[in-house]
């Protein structure tokens, strides 16, 4: 149930959004080892790409950073974004829009499971699970299209190891 929600200074009615909610996901591939997906701990189970939600005052590319080495292990270099991709029912638990990087991994014996991954591993990139979750295969598609010089990256907009966290902003609510 909506509660009407008021401006504690003046008293005016908050219109509430219902807008979707932001992730970061990194494509890592390696031509002799394959692509890294984690199996997912959590539902929906299957498997992904290593992402997850970016954090209130976070950019998208920290946040990518930081999601591949909480469900990787493994530090990563971003080389560019792959695509947005937005369909409204891309995740069945709410409407989400993810930036889709695509990285360099430092050292890739470095790959473990982290927390929230039940596992993480290289897959040749033409012996994809076929339990792949969330439009993760339209993703890799377009990767393959990249490898293949059929598509562009777009240049990153932000510098991931800038923290952002101590930026002041107001938010009245």
């Amino acid at each position: 149930m909506n509660h009407p929600r008021y401006c504690p200074k003046c008293g005016t009615l908050v219109v509430r959004y219902s807008n979707p909610l932001p992730t970061a996901d990194v494509v890592i591939y390696d031509p002799q080892c394959g692509i890294v997906l984690v199996k997912r701990r959590n539902p929906p189970f299957g498997y992904a790409l290593p992402g997850g939600f970016i954090e209130e005052g976070e950019t998208a590319e920290h946040a990518a950073v930081r999601e591949m080495k909480e469900e990787t292990n493994l530090d990563v270099e971003l080389l560019g974004i792959l695509g947005v991709y937005s369909h409204p029912m891309r995740d069945m638990r709410c409407h989400v829009l993810t930036t889709v990087f695509v990285g360099r991994a430092a050292r890739l014996d470095a790959l473990s499971a982290g927390d929230d991954a039940a596992g993480a591993a290289f897959h040749a990139i033409n012996e994809i699970p076929a339990e792949l979750c969330f439009d993760h295969a339209k993703v890799i598609s377009h990767f393959k299209q990249w490898l293949l010089g059929m598509r562009p990256l777009a240049p990153c907009c932000e510098d991931p190891a800038v923290e952002y966290g101590d930026i002041p902003y107001v938010r009245p609510f």
